[in-house]
């Protein structure tokens, strides 16, 4: 798993080379727009939100003693529940819409690694990638909010709360990478198949989507620079283990 991880995250230093010089970066024009938008409308939701959702958590203490210590903790574990969610619906949003765009970036990348793929893999088109990639992300989109609730509660106990915020991060990681090699594996998997085939290979998904997620931290170049980069990196590493297997 380690070792996959850290494989996963080498991808990445080759990537602005292998975009250059196969000129992909026309290709990122809209995906840069739909991520900027999309960061944009959440952001602002997202700050909007934040302080009544930390009220609602306020309530829970009925209490006086301390109610003016838990309201300023209920306000923080506020902010922080709806700046997670906010990464979880942006990541998806933009990998699920992004997906027909991608999808011939992913492509020119590996004929570049394997040569013509005119006999080797499944011809779709813009609709049905658009398809693929929307339900491909609710499915990913359900599943990791159904992880990542349980997750925030744990951050109202002391010291565990350390350990839920890595736990965190490698969920949000594994559906970032998730979403990035299926652009790939469009081509070579179908639906069921393609989610085994994540599954086989976690590590990958996950140092992927590490440097997505760390990417964003970034303050606006980062939602400009992440569909680039990891589209690239998970693109060059999916197509190693299709070779493989």
């Amino acid at each position: 798993m380690i070792k996959n991880i850290l494989s996963a995250i080498k991808a990445y230093l080759g990537a602005v080379n292998l975009i250059s010089k196969l000129k992909l970066w026309k290709y990122f024009i809209i995906p840069i727009i739909i991520s900027v938008v999309t960061a944009t409308i959440i952001g602002f939701t997202a700050y909007g939100l934040s302080d009544n959702v930390g009220g609602f958590i306020a309530k829970v203490w009925i209490w006086d003693w301390g109610k003016e210590t838990f309201t300023s903790f209920a306000s923080f574990i506020g902010g922080i529940f709806v700046l997670v969610i906010g990464l979880i619906l942006y990541k998806h949003i933009v990998l699920a819409l992004s997906a027909p765009f991608m999808s011939p970036v992913s492509e020119k990348i590996e004929n570049y690694f394997n040569g013509s793929l005119k006999h080797q893999h499944r011809k779709t088109s813009f609709n049905e990638q658009l398809i693929r990639g929307i339900r491909i992300n609710i499915r990913n989109l359900s599943k990791e909010l159904l992880i990542t609730i349980p997750i925030l509660l744990l951050k109202f106990i002391p010291v565990v709360n350390i350990f839920s915020t890595i736990l965190l991060f490698l969920v949000q990681s594994y559906y970032a990478g998730f979403g990035n090699i299926d652009y790939t594996l469009e081509r070579h998997l179908n639906y069921n198949d393609s989610i085994s085939f994540v599954r086989k290979n976690k590590g990958i998904a996950i140092g992927n989507g590490i440097v997505f997620m760390l990417c964003l931290l970034i303050p606006f170049i980062g939602i400009i620079i992440v569909l680039p980069l990891s589209v690239t990196a998970a693109t060059t590493k999916t197509v190693d283990l299709l070779k493989e297997q």
